[in-house]
């Protein structure tokens, strides 16, 4: 077969993909909460900025108690009651786990200490850092869900990262005045951002949120009251969902699991390897993600913060949080996942918002593997060792999606509609997405020592600058 024949064939399943992916339509956000027991009061809620829910299809976070317990889709009849189509689809939903006693749990427990189930512990002192870059109105959305936190002992700092106009520090000085601390970082990456902000937070532990979520008002509390619970604790992250799923972009990425890592609080502990996970620490995009994380500040800042050559913003593209991940558990401290942290994520929205994404995942990737073992050399055996047993696992995920095995009784080419389950990766995704990703894979060492070079270049005009 020609180049020519393959390439055409190539663009022809493109357009394919595209063509189907503009035939998935919105989906609508709600929370029902079931309340404690069977003669609870049951409240449906549309989801943060989403309208009240009518009729079609409806992503629902459950909860118990106020407890996050899962999510499904469902579906609201024209003319029917969304509350009790809704709940009553919902009962089956999550087992409320029992009364907890404040201390994390072990790898796989559903155990986690919930809304009034801590023990008496008292969360840590925690400053937020929220870095950002010219999107002020979306950043204000943020601010607003953070200051309504109940946490006893939180601060808020926004770091500006590499801007081009004062419409960051405009919005703080007017709005939030002495609520909010600004601060400017004129080093383009948002590892760099995360650096600076640690460099002057004054709280024991620091968390780290984006600038277009909507944090729920417990998240702050739920992801600082394990480091109370544990001192081995070193980093607690949580759950991340929709905010939204207006456009084909936002449903289609959370159809293929989005951000979130479930519903089961787990410790992930380096003195016992999880046994189904065997790249461990490695596979560090499997513990949380950046939009809803927490350090111990020291610990943090003992492993030298994040790598300044990696994160969104640099030539590397991503993988700084996968990087502070890795370096905290590879110095013995403990992570910590836990679903009671939650906070609503606005997901890209176009095509071709995937398409950097898909692609800035796979460079992230990379590069961050590629800074941990540049920074930390004696990684470089446990790596090696790891690696066939890795492989192996990816391959046999990449067959089972290869035979077509799709989830929900979709067959193979069927477009995807709504969202997944949370604990179910195998969801189809678009060809050309994979590949972007896998073109991004190779991309991400170079990236990263492209993003160094870039920075020894910003040093050395800075010291000139000071001469």
């Amino acid at each position: 077969m020609s180049g020519a024949v393959r390439a055409r064939r190539r663009a022809e399943r493109v357009e394919r993909e595209i063509a189907d992916f503009l035939r998935i339509g919105p989906v609508q956000v709600a929370e029902l909460d079931l309340g404690d027991g069977e003669d609870a009061g049951v409240t449906l809620k549309p989801g943060p900025g989403s309208p009240p829910v009518t009729s079609g299809e409806v992503f629902v976070l459950v909860r118990r108690a106020g407890r996050p317990v899962g999510t499904f889709l469902g579906r609201v009849p024209e003319d029917a009651d969304p509350v009790a189509v809704l709940a009553g689809a919902a009962r089956g939903v999550g087992v409320p786990p029992g009364p907890g006693v404040g201390v994390p749990p072990g790898p796989g427990s559903a155990v986690s200490p919930g809304p009034g189930e801590r023990g008496g512990l008292v969360p840590p002192s925690v400053s937020v850092v929220v870095a950002t870059r010219e999107r002020a109105g979306r950043l204000a959305r943020a601010l607003d869900s953070l200051l309504d936190q109940g946490h006893p002992d939180a601060e808020i700092v926004v770091v500006d990262n590499a801007p081009v106009t004062t419409e960051t520090r405009d919005l703080v000085e007017r709005k939030y005045a002495d609520r909010v601390r600004y601060v400017s970082e004129p080093v383009p990456g948002l590892a760099a951002a995360h650096n600076r902000g640690l460099a002057v937070v004054r709280g024991e532990t620091v968390a780290f949120t984006d600038d277009d979520v909507v944090a729920d008002p417990c998240w702050l509390t739920e992801l600082t009251t394990p480091f109370a619970a544990d001192p081995a604790v070193g980093c607690v992250t949580g759950l991340i969902l929709p905010a939204q799923l207006r456009t084909p972009a936002q449903v289609l990425l959370e159809s293929h699991g989005g951000f979130a890592k479930g519903f089961t609080a787990r410790t992930y502990d380096p003195d016992d390897p999880p046994a189904d996970e065997p790249l461990f620490p490695f596979t560090a995009g499997r513990f949380g993600s950046g939009a809803n994380m927490a350090f111990r500040t020291a610990v943090l800042r003992a492993v030298g913060g994040f790598d300044p050559a990696t994160g969104a913003g640099t030539h590397a593209r991503g993988g700084d949080d996968l990087y502070g991940f890795v370096r905290v558990l590879a110095q013995g401290h403990r992570l910590h996942y836990t679903p009671l942290a939650l906070v609503w994520h606005h997901h890209r929205e176009t095509w071709q918002d995937l398409e950097t994404q898909a692609y800035g995942y796979g460079a992230g990737l990379t590069a961050y593997l590629t800074a941990t073992l540049v920074n930390r050399p004696a990684l470089l055996p446990a790596f090696l060792a790891r690696l066939p047993r890795g492989l192996a696992r990816a391959r046999a995920l990449t067959a089972v999606r290869g035979a077509g095995a799709v989830p929900d009784g979709r067959s193979e080419g069927t477009p995807v509609t709504g969202p997944g389950g949370h604990d179910d990766r195998s969801h189809a995704w678009p060809r050309r997405l994979s590949g972007l990703q896998r073109r991004g894979m190779l991309y991400g060492p170079l990236g990263y020592l492209r993003a160094r070079r870039a920075l020894r270049a910003t040093a050395g005009w800075r010291r000139r600058e000071r001469r």
